[in-house]
């Protein structure tokens, strides 16, 4: 092959394979060797997806709904979006400013290309979820990160975000609750960053994947439902997590026309449609009972009230407690000093190697003392793998 040939775009050199899926990929390959892998690397419900959508799903196979629907889904599911935010949050989104898409990955993805141009600034607060940076990078955009105070559960105020805005700002993303940290913004909080970013004429996207899963007295709150908000204000959302639909692929994206109308134009050169039978158990999600995601949220809660204190009884590990999503964010630096370990991604891979527990490293996520791990994982899972934690950091055989 010549050298043109074997050339790569330039811009496929802005990525990295994500490290989630690296991590899930290696565990993958341990068990199908045969080792017993206590997996806390997946970010993604271990409850089956609710029966009243799979009916959906198979009724619509019956009905022979598959063939090609328009690009940003039927008016029916954006419809259903609409109706399921508006009685959520209180907000007011018509179709015409709904898309849907293949994921809450690829809407981020879609308005990253459509918003930024090269050398345009994205603000991000870190920990980030892993795919932030790559997607700003491969728009040829910049990240400009900005630390959260650990000390106080990861906060990040509307002054913090301030100090970072330039003229060549773009937008600010901010994820609450969030992943890695489980971090939830006060919706006080929330007001102030919009006034921010309003007044310097700068977009707002609010990724709201775990936005139905918090603890303590945290009620769900969108952003966009701040009066003007929609003028500035773009909705990232998703049907993985809060319906156990990770693959099913639903996301969607609310905001201004304009802006939609230039993902539905992007989104028809790359993937087109989201599938036809996974959009009709999404309308069943969005329309059908409810009690499901409050089931999941009492498990959850259930583990993180086991994982915390789990964790923090193991010498060298500290850990702030998650007010949301599923992930326990522990600092593992002391005992990565005690085991002469130098980085988060040595201690992930030695961990997984010497005692079969898969974790993502912090550096996935921007910070260099902390692993990730879920706990939408059974308490067996839980039990054995905080078992297996404890003697890897303590060397106990």
């Amino acid at each position: 092959m010549t050298p043109t040939l074997s050339a790569l775009a330039e811009r496929v050199s802005l990525i990295s394979v994500s490290s989630t899926v690296k991590v899930a990929a290696e565990a993958g390959r341990l068990k199908r060797e045969g080792v017993d892998v206590t997996d806390f690397s997946a970010g993604e419900p271990d409850f089956p997806t609710p029966d009243n959508i799979k009916k959906a799903a198979i009724q619509a196979l019956a009905d022979n709904f598959t063939k090609y629907t328009p690009v940003d889904g039927t008016i029916d599911l954006k419809k259903a979006i609409c109706e399921r935010h508006a009685s959520d949050f209180g907000t007011s989104y018509a179709p015409n400013e709904c898309v849907a898409t293949v994921g809450g990955k690829h809407i981020i993805f879609n308005l990253m290309q459509v918003l930024i141009n090269p050398g345009d600034e994205v603000i991000i607060p870190v920990p980030y979820w892993v795919t932030y940076k790559d997607v700003v990078n491969f728009a040829y955009g910049k990240c400009v990160f900005v630390d959260t105070d650990e000390a106080n559960g990861f906060d990040i105020t509307a002054e913090m975000i301030e100090k970072h805005i330039t003229p060549k700002t773009k937008a600010v993303l901010i994820n609450s609750p969030s992943n890695p940290s489980g971090a939830v913004l006060s919706d006080d909080e929330f007001r102030r960053i919009y006034e921010v970013t309003s007044k310097h004429g700068i977009w707002l996207i609010t990724d709201e994947c775990y936005c139905h899963f918090l603890y303590g007295e945290a009620k769900p709150f969108s952003i966009a439902s701040v009066k003007g908000a929609k003028d500035t204000v773009i909705v990232a959302g998703s049907l993985s997590k809060t319906y156990a639909m990770t693959g099913w692929r639903i996301g969607f994206g609310l905001g201004p026309k304009h802006v939609m109308d230039g993902v539905i134009k992007l989104q028809s050169h790359m993937t087109s449609n989201p599938t036809s039978i996974a959009q009709r158990g999404a309308i069943e999600a969005l329309r059908g009972p409810q009690e499901s995601v409050q089931g999941m949220l009492a498990e959850y809660r259930r583990r993180r009230e086991f994982i915390i204190p789990r964790l923090r009884g193991i010498p060298g590990v500290s850990c702030q407690n998650p007010m949301g999503a599923f992930y326990a964010y522990p600092n593992v630096r002391a005992a990565m000093t005690k085991l002469g370990i130098s980085s988060s991604l040595e201690f992930s891979e030695r961990l997984l190697k010497e005692a079969h527990v898969a974790t993502v490293p912090g550096e996935a996520f921007g910070t260099e003392d902390h692993v990730r791990i879920s706990y939408a994982a059974s308490m067996k899972d839980l039990e054995r793998g905080m078992d297996r934690l404890d003697n890897f950091i303590q060397q106990k055989k």
